[in-house]
Formats: C-alpha cells, structure tokens, sequence
C-alpha cells in the first residue's frame, strides 16, 4: 500500500503501533483525522501530552490516578482488609464495573510470563508483600487470567505470602480456563468474585 504523503505514512506508522491495529485501520483513522480541524487536531493531541504528563501510578496499590493516591485507596467506606490481585488496570476497571467487590485493589501491571521476558522483578511484588506486612489484610484474591502464566503468578504470590496470617482465595472457574479476566461479562464476572474459592495448590 503505497501512501503519497510521507506525513500520512507517518501517522499510520504511529497509529499502527498501537497493539490491534493494521495499517489498514491506521490509514483510515488519519484520514478520518485528516480531515478535522486544525483546533480539533490540537484537542486531540493534547489529549494524550496531557495524560503522559500527569497520570499517576498510585503509590499504594498501583492503579492509575490524577494523585499521589487513587480514589479507590481513599475510600474510607471500601473494605480494608481484602486486597484483590489483578494484572491490570482493565481489570479494576472490569472488576468495579460488577459493584460486587468493595474491597481494595493490588494491581501487578502485568504476570509472570519467561515467554515474553517478565519475571517477578519486573512485576509491582515487592510492595504487595509489604502491604500485607503492614496493613490489617485478612484475605488475599487472586485474580488473574485463568491462564498458564495466570497461574504460574498465583503460585509465586502464594510461596510469598504464605506465612502471614491471611487466607487465600481465587475467582471460582465461571471465568474461563485460557481467558483473560479484563474479556469476562460483568454477571460472570461478580459471580466468580462472589463465590470465589479458596486458593489450593
């Protein structure tokens, strides 16, 4: 697909970076963009310096936040003393979206996975032992992809924390063998969280 601008063409290329994204997709975007207004554009990119500049990772559990500490952390009214494991902010969001969990969220930004280069060093671990340390936890949810590396990751967190006085639990198998947690339908979803089992090797 030869393009006739090297401007365009480097647009696309930027869009297609992103993950899930062709150059097909990519040129139809721009040229969607292309023919916005200059203020518009402006908007637009601003959007995103914007967000690079001033997002947050909370300093407490990991999440995305504006501040220092996200909302969730904040909330007087959230139950301390359960801390939910997830891989990503998608699943926060996935998780908040079911208004069945009112505890509190560890996010690990990501699963250990030797495949693809990530091990527990890259991993926000460290700060969860020490949560668990530190804090009034009573219950940990595992509630990772139910996938090899999924499992690989509960496995590592358990060897971790098993000798501190709290109990382990995981999402019940509503939530598919092999699927990603972020994908899971908000009913399925809040029953595995509600009828979540207790974590065994």
């Amino acid at each position: 697909m030869r393009i006739p601008s090297k401007h365009i063409e480097n647009a696309v290329d930027q869009i297609a970076s992103l993950p899930g994204i062709g150059r097909r997709t990519a040129l139809r975007l721009v040229l969607q963009l292309l023919n916005r207004t200059e203020s518009e554009i402006q908007q637009f990119s601003e959007a995103f310096i914007s967000m690079k500049e001033y997002v947050k990772k909370c300093t407490t559990c990991g999440n995305v936040s504006d501040f220092e500490v996200c909302a969730i952390c904040k909330d007087s009214n959230r139950d301390r003393s359960i801390v939910c494991v997830v891989e990503d902010i998608r699943d926060v969001l996935a998780i908040e979206s079911t208004q069945s969990f009112r505890g509190i969220y560890h996010v690990l930004n990501g699963i250990i996975s030797p495949m693809d280069g990530v091990g527990p060093s890259d991993l926000n671990i460290t700060n969860l032992i020490t949560r668990v340390q530190t804090e009034d936890i009573s219950e940990v949810i595992f509630a990772l992809s139910a996938t090899m590396e999924g499992d690989t990751t509960n496995f590592y967190l358990y060897k971790k924390l098993k000798d501190f006085d709290v109990t382990f639990s995981t999402l019940s198998r509503g939530v598919a063998i092999g699927s990603e947690l972020q994908y899971a339908d908000e009913i399925t979803l809040s029953r595995s969280i509600l009828n979540r089992q207790p974590f065994e090797l």
